[in-house]
């Protein structure tokens, strides 16, 4: 199935948070003298918001390929947790479109396609279609960067919450759809024990690690 007017629908509430934090992106790599093809081919082959902005940063302090790939690894592992979620809603799909699709699996595209409720039929082509659209909405909006960084003087501070309100109303709209309390209240708990007792950028990944260590420790609680 080819993009249509069905998925385009469905990705639209992506695409207001990816053209302009892309955009963002693209301005601030030319605003650190990076090339134009650097900042299009990260949104093309990171595709990973805060960490095509980190790569930035540390070329921009000339670190060393290990230092770059390491810190790419960390911040973006969190998505090795989302592709188990959707192994499943994953199932139907073959090739280079299911790796695609888990390429792609960012954390608002990840929170979108949860909130979902597809036959089993429909959903390899609303999954990748999606996928791909909110995709191309991040290239669009790097594209669009990049041609005004080159021209204009002014600055976006503060533009990066945009995909962070993002996230946190994909988040809302999926809670209230499916109410998952057990996992909200365990959630909540493990995020703040790693906020007080681990280091401010491990956070994110302890919280990760914790949270999937409990959910299959406890699977069968989650599930009564």
């Amino acid at each position: 199935m080819p993009i249509n007017a069905s998925i385009a629908k469905r990705a639209a509430p992506v695409a207001f948070g990816y053209v302009p934090l892309g955009a963002a992106f693209g301005f601030f790599a030319v605003k650190m003298n990076l090339a134009w093809y650097f900042a299009l081919l990260t949104s093309v082959l990171i595709y990973s918001g805060s960490a095509q902005f980190l790569v930035v940063m540390l070329i921009a302090q000339s670190s060393g390929l290990f230092n770059i790939f390491l810190a790419i690894f960390l911040l973006s592992f969190r998505h090795f947790f989302y592709s188990i979620a959707m192994i499943n809603e994953y199932k139907s799909m073959r090739g280079l479109k299911k790796l695609y699709a888990i390429f792609a699996l960012t954390d608002e595209t990840f929170a979108l396609l949860k909130s979902f409720s597809l036959a089993e039929k429909d959903k390899a082509d609303i999954y990748f279609g999606v996928s791909l659209l909110n995709h191309i909405y991040w290239i669009i909006g790097t594209i669009l960067g990049v041609a005004i960084g080159s021209i204009a003087a002014f600055e976006l501070n503060g533009i990066e919450f945009i995909l962070t309100a993002l996230f946190i109303a994909l988040g809302v709209e999926l809670f209230i759809k499916t109410k998952p309390i057990k996992p909200l209240i365990v959630s909540i708990a493990i995020a703040l024990i790693a906020i007080a007792f681990t280091p401010k950028d491990d956070t994110l990944l302890i919280a990760l690690l914790l949270s999937l260590l409990v959910l299959i420790v406890f699977r069968e609680w989650f599930e009564r």
